[in-house]
């Protein structure tokens, strides 16, 4: 009972990965399995996959990647030469060469033949895309001990574009949603979306397929939960009366992603078979070995980075397409790269201060605010005295009270003496009772004084008391002070003797 609560909580915490959201995973699932005789009950089903066939079902993804055919076998494709026999003996071959469990039957056939019928037009740009892609992606299939032909699945999933997008916002290569993005650290702001970034999403999609496999113990089970859901999955088991192949679960997913499992099988025979049907790759725009990463060292732009080493800025967003604005941003703490040819790389390093300095140029023609809409930021720090309020000190400035509020995030209007503000005037006002004060300290008299350090226990009135014919006010006007309370050990008072 306890597995069962815990695989709820599991399936519960997550909407789609590929095109819907997925708030929570937990961090460790190895001791998370489906339950060998205590299935979910078809309530437990229902609201589990409740939150999938909301959001998932309703994606219109099927309708945005042009490369996936809905229904494929339906399709009338009698007119496809390949024989049954032929297939059952390639199919046989490749199987016997990977982990996933690839058998005939006419289903797939029919798939297989749509795509012949219906996509071949789409391979010869998809190879040159996979020239580039499949090796990094072979790379961390690798490291995370994942079957090196899963790389097909970004081509069901995106048809190889990093910026693919769905209407519900699945994104990138690999297809995730911002929530499912966020708990595998694919970071997202206005200028980067780690989503589109391939060496990134494909960490991330490798340890989301980590994941399901150790919960399903089996590889085709865990690309039908990638498309279709774990709750799916769990569901589909238990109505085909305990069954794990998944030709015998498919009758029991639902229809609308019954077909990515076979246009994954059909996608990995048209590559391992290309030859034999005739399709040929375009030449890649470059390949992945012959790439290099740089760090950049300021705010630049794939324009100005094209006019300063001569690399076109249409195979720079090719090569970097996690930056959304064609823009690569220097922030303090991230290491934001950048990847060049390696033939490019030399050119950049000597034109690199160049380059900088063409970014500089370009910020000082950018249209500046007009000087008159930078009064207010003539800041003062101003510290409250006895006898202030927020009205007062609002007036003497010439702002508001609420601007007051706001600029030092203050919830109330009690204020404390020393408390310090910071206020943007728009003019000085001068209260009306301090302007005898105010002038007499632009009028103070001439001649000689004295220069009295106040010390312990003194008072304006004990000092002026040490000196003939000079009152408190006298003092305080010398002095320009406010109040009594300002004076303090150490203050140093001048004293007139005229």
């Amino acid at each position: 009972m306890y597995k069962k609560l815990l695989f709820l909580l599991f399936f519960l915490s997550i909407n789609l990965f590929g095109q819907s959201e997925r708030d929570s995973i937990p961090a460790k699932l190895d001791s998370i399995k489906i339950p060998e005789n205590d299935f979910f009950s078809d309530v437990d089903l229902a609201i589990i996959d409740s939150l999938v066939l909301e959001s998932k079902y309703n994606s219109p993804l099927y309708d945005t990647v042009s490369y996936y055919i809905k229904d494929a076998d339906k399709k009338k494709v009698s007119d496809v030469t390949l024989t049954a026999n032929l297939l059952k003996e390639r199919l046989k071959t490749i199987d016997a060469k990977t982990p996933f469990h690839i058998a005939y039957n006419p289903a797939l056939e029919k798939v297989i033949k749509s795509y012949l019928k219906y996509r071949k037009k789409y391979y010869p740009n998809l190879m040159a895309k996979a020239a580039y892609y499949f090796p990094m992606f072979e790379k961390y299939l690798d490291q995370y001990d994942i079957p090196l032909e899963m790389k097909y699945l970004a081509i069901v999933e995106s048809a190889l574009n990093p910026k693919a997008r769905s209407r519900v916002g699945a994104t990138g290569l690999w297809q995730f949603m911002y929530q499912t993005g966020k708990q595998y650290k694919l970071k997202v702001s206005s200028y980067v979306d780690e989503r589109q970034d391939p060496i990134k999403s494909t960490i991330a999609a490798c340890e989301y397929l980590s994941d399901l496999y150790r919960i399903f113990g089996d590889w085709d089970l865990a690309l039908a939960a990638y498309n279709s859901g774990p709750g799916n999955v769990s569901k589909a088991i238990k109505r085909s009366g305990g069954y794990k192949n998944y030709w015998n679960i498919r009758p029991f997913l639902p229809r609308e992603t019954a077909g990515y499992v076979p246009a994954f099988y059909a996608t990995m025979y048209l590559f391992e078979y290309s030859e034999e049907h005739d399709l040929v790759s375009n030449a890649p725009k470059i390949h992945h070995f012959a790439t290099d990463t740089l760090t950049i060292k300021r705010t630049v732009s794939f324009d100005q980075i094209s006019e300063k080493i001569g690399v076109d800025a249409e195979l720079l967003a090719f090569l970097n397409p996690a930056y959304k604005l064609d823009i690569i941003p220097y922030i303090k703490g991230r290491d934001y790269k950048l990847i060049l040819p390696k033939a490019a790389t030399g050119g950049f390093l000597k034109t690199e201060k160049e380059l900088y300095a063409l970014a500089d140029q370009d910020d000082a023609k950018r249209e500046k605010p007009l000087p008159k809409y930078f009064e207010m930021d003539q800041r003062i720090r101003y510290r409250v005295r006895n006898g202030d309020y927020l009205g007062k000190i609002a007036n003497r400035y010439g702002v508001r009270v609420s601007d007051i509020k706001k600029w030092n995030r203050l919830r109330n209007n009690r204020l404390r003496i020393g408390q310090r503000l910071t206020i943007y005037p728009k003019r000085l006002r001068i209260p009306k009772q301090k302007t005898s004060s105010i002038k007499s300290k632009n009028n103070q008299p001439k001649g000689e004084y004295t220069i009295y350090t106040v010390k312990k226990g003194d008072s304006l009135w004990t000092i002026a008391k040490k000196f003939p014919k000079v009152s408190t006010e006298d003092i305080k006007k010398w002095n320009n002070i406010w109040s009594a309370k300002s004076i303090k050990p150490g203050t140093k008072l001048k004293i007139y003797k005229s």
